[in-house]
């Protein structure tokens, strides 16, 4: 539409001289409504287009104006120079009128690029004391940590010097040997953990001893893990693909670590007598695990939120587990994603590289 409004203008400037230049000269009151006429096309034009707009305009409302002149040749050089004033006005109102309309655009992207920047620091601000609220919790959750894990330690060595009675009670091929034997890996993953803390609480340098154990394995002994909460709730689980991997070694306590928190997570969000696959795929950079349910899934909205600290959707829960999912399979080298689940659900899928450990 802007570009519309130039041409019309000059429509205006030519139309208003042709009507001077018809209008007889004797009719006065004519022809000083079309010189006050004139003044409109040339303030509109240094308002929109600014100096340059103005002074075009005013100096087309000039050569319009100059054949009216003629009408007064034969009154006398006064009656010819009151006329002609005319034209100086116009160049008058559309220099100035230009002038301050420049002014005024210029003051007016200033303002904007000022609010622009003020906008900007203030959303860096908000972020700042979003990131200062965040550390403060940090700061309290690793003092707290740092006092549950010295109370942890003992009860742990009470369940491992428990379980050790107990699998010299299953001798092998006994069929709750298996599980004793899971208590006792959890019972070291966990006394893993807590001393982690303790080193990171006490600013002592982690110790890097931990053990690689094909992916398979890993995944089998998790599964039989979370039997008990699967049963509970009538829970279909899936397992498939994990011959597919049962030469990959990965870092067994932090690998558990992972998919433990997103199998809890995926049996907390399905109802009753719902479904929970586990699908590996080999690829040749690596393994994919996709851990699927069909739960209510998670909106697109919040897909990046749910991996930062404190955000969760549990009642009781912490918002912790997926941001420390994250970590350590990007400190692996690899990425976890989640999207909806074909009918439904959501579905997290963990990519590792081919030699996480090595």
């Amino acid at each position: 539409m802007r570009r519309f409004l130039f041409p019309i203008l000059i429509l205006t400037v030519v139309a208003i001289g042709l009507l001077h230049f018809f209008t007889p000269g004797h009719l006065h009151f004519y022809h000083d409504t079309f010189r006050r006429l004139t003044y409109f096309p040339i303030v509109l034009g240094a308002l929109w287009f600014g100096m340059r707009g103005g002074l075009i305009l005013a100096g087309l409302s000039s050569l319009a104006f100059i054949p009216h002149l003629f009408h007064y040749f034969s009154q006398g050089p006064d009656a010819y120079f009151s006329e002609l004033t005319e034209i100086v006005l116009y160049l008058a109102t559309g220099l100035v009128v230009g002038v301050i309309a420049d002014r005024e655009r210029r003051l007016r992207a200033k303002l904007e690029s000022s609010y622009q920047r003020l906008h900007r620091e203030t959303a860096q601000l908000l972020e700042a004391e979003k990131q200062l609220a965040a550390s403060q919790r940090f700061s309290a959750l690793g003092r707290m940590s740092a006092s549950l894990a010295h109370e942890i330690k003992n009860p742990l060595g009470s369940i491992r010097g428990t379980a050790e009675i107990f699998l010299d009670e299953f001798p092998p091929g006994h069929p709750n040997r298996e599980f004793v034997e899971i208590l006792l890996k959890e019972t070291a993953r966990l006394n893993s953990t807590v001393d982690k803390v303790l080193r990171y609480s006490q600013g002592r340098p982690e110790e890097e001893n931990e053990t690689a154990e094909p992916l398979a394995v890993v995944l089998e002994r998790l599964a039989a893990l979370v039997a008990g909460p699967l049963r509970k709730k009538g829970i279909s689980y899936q397992a498939r693909g994990l011959a597919s991997v049962a030469d990959l070694a990965v870092p067994a306590h932090r690998i558990s670590q992972v998919f433990l928190n997103l199998l809890l997570n995926a049996i907390d969000a399905v109802p009753v007598q719902g479904e929970i696959t586990l699908s590996v795929a080999r690829q040749a950079d690596g393994c994919q695990v996709t851990v699927a349910d069909n739960g209510p899934g998670v909106p697109a909205a919040d897909r990046e939120r749910i991996f930062d600290a404190f955000h969760t959707g549990k009642e009781d829960g912490t918002g912790l587990g997926l941001l420390i999912s994250r970590k350590i399979v990007e400190s692996l080298g690899g990425a976890i994603t989640v999207t909806d689940r074909p009918g439904g659900g959501a579905a997290f899928t963990v990519f590792l590289p081919a030699a996480p450990f090595a």
